[in-house]
């Protein structure tokens, strides 16, 4: 069975049912991270395509997080759309970004392995509550501390508590970040030339306590 949908932020979204042995075949055919996401939740896989109306509010998110963490002096690290995905959850995802933060990470020559490999500390996720497989549940069974969710109007913070994700007033992985101040600056990024946006991001960071 499969069913097809579209967004307001211009997701194509195609379910199926189908064993775990076809989804790492079709994450092994599709290595491009710039072709449809995957995601996987005991049987039922979801391919995603997104235009740049998805595209565009996830990387002025992840552009935010990158400006905010190197003024704080934290280090961070850009983890994009990497593929997390573990047999024994029979689980796996592709987040629209993913970070480490305050932590050295390096994958050069190495595959990331969400068996052994700590999950990020923040996700950011565009549009995910309109999802016929929630993505949630499935964040909180890798262990994902924080998601930032976009739904086309506003962006929320979310922390993992006792295996549920609930909403925040800020940011952990980033405490001078709040949904309203993010929501805020992407609002911005829309009429604001990037250089003015991003200086004004800078002046912002330097400036809190």
């Amino acid at each position: 069975m499969s069913t097809t949908a579209a967004s307001p932020l211009a997701e194509q979204r195609v379910t199926l049912q189908v064993s775990w042995e076809t989804y790492e075949r079709l994450l092994a055919e599709h290595p491009d991270v710039a072709g449809p996401r995957f995601t996987y939740d005991e049987g039922t896989l979801e391919i995603m395509v997104v235009s740049a109306q998805h595209e565009t509010p996830n990387r002025i998110l992840a552009r935010l997080v990158d400006e905010v963490a190197v003024e704080l002096g934290m280090n961070v690290n850009l983890l994009g759309s990497t593929t997390f995905k573990r047999e024994k959850l029979l689980k796996g995802f592709e987040p629209d970004s993913a970070f480490y933060i305050g932590r050295r990470s390096a994958f050069w020559d190495t595959e990331l392995d969400a068996a052994v490999d700590p999950p990020p500390d923040l996700v950011i996720e565009i549009g995910g509550s309109r999802s016929s497989l929630p993505r949630f549940p499935i964040f909180a069974a890798f262990g994902v501390p924080e998601v930032w969710r976009y739904d086309g109007t506003r962006v929320s913070v979310w922390r993992l508590e006792a295996g549920r994700y609930v909403e925040a007033e800020r940011s952990t992985a980033l405490p001078v970040v709040t949904g309203p101040l993010a929501t805020r600056f992407l609002e911005e990024s829309r009429t604001l030339p990037s250089t003015e946006w991003v200086r004004r991001v800078r002046e912002w960071a330097r400036s809190r306590p």
